[in-house]
């Protein structure tokens, strides 16, 4: 079975503090919940299209572009990955 995690289970933020981290080149304390991508984080549009990829890739999701255009902090990509899996979970 593939190791990425499919939203139907438990979701980790320490995971997803070190896939953000990985990606954007920091320390993974630096993600936390209430940081700016870009204001914060000073990721540039390269990196969160790389970020959302991945998270796409682990989390077995799609964002819209309308989704990601809403997108501005940990907080929100959080919260958008449990109402995700609150509704696989209920399907």
């Amino acid at each position: 079975m593939r190791r990425n995690q499919n939203v139907t289970q438990e979701l980790d933020f320490k995971e997803l503090q070190n896939l953000a981290a990985e990606i954007l080149g920091i320390d993974p304390n630096e993600v936390q919940l209430d940081k700016s991508f870009q204001r914060d984080l000073a990721a540039d549009s390269l990196d969160l299209v790389e970020l959302i990829a991945a998270v796409e890739d682990k989390y077995d999701v799609e964002l819209s572009e309308e989704t990601l255009e809403g997108m501005k902090s940990i907080r929100d990509l959080w919260v958008f990955l449990e109402e995700k899996q609150k509704s696989k979970a209920e399907a």
